[in-house]
């Protein structure tokens, strides 16, 4: 089973599984993804990987954000390492461009910042570079098992 497969089939137990979008274009980067969702890029949700010490933490952002490295120590304990792409796949399957806070193992931690409340409609990856969901914030908090909302991002 594919990754977008994969997650249609977790969505389907909030009723979202339709709600996904796939792209005959490339969707690995969010001006890549606003274009082919023609929409701005904070709309993007996108979902960064993290090794906190030694526990594999996502945040997901709005698109036109960045992660404040103070802010992460201050709320983490420990500077932001981002995950290897070989980390990433022995994890989860996903690849860069195509990860999505949907259907992870219970060991990572899924964090939103508060970047994604100021959009009503936002667009998670669906599991691979060609694909979104459309939800709410408080969708994308619900379907994602987030453990909080957090502020670890600037402009």
């Amino acid at each position: 089973m594919d990754s977008v497969e994969h997650v249609r089939q977790y969505l389907r137990q909030f009723g979202a599984e339709n709600r996904i979008i796939e792209f005959t274009v490339s969707s690995a980067t969010v001006s890549l993804a606003a274009q082919a969702l023609a929409c701005e890029e904070g709309r993007i949700a996108k979902t960064l990987s993290f090794m906190a010490d030694s526990q594999p933490v996502f945040i997901v952002a709005a698109g036109n954000r960045r992660i404040d490295n103070g802010r992460f120590k201050q709320y983490f304990g420990c500077k932001a390492k981002m995950m290897t792409a070989e980390q990433l796949a022995s994890l989860t399957g996903l690849h860069f461009g195509g990860v999505c806070p949907f259907a992870l193992p219970d060991s990572i931690h899924v964090y939103l910042d508060q970047s994604l409340q100021s959009w009503d409609i936002v667009y998670p990856a669906a599991g691979n570079e060609a694909s979104a969901v459309r939800v709410t914030p408080d969708e994308l908090f619900r379907f994602s098992r987030a453990q909080a909302w957090i502020d670890v991002c600037k402009d």
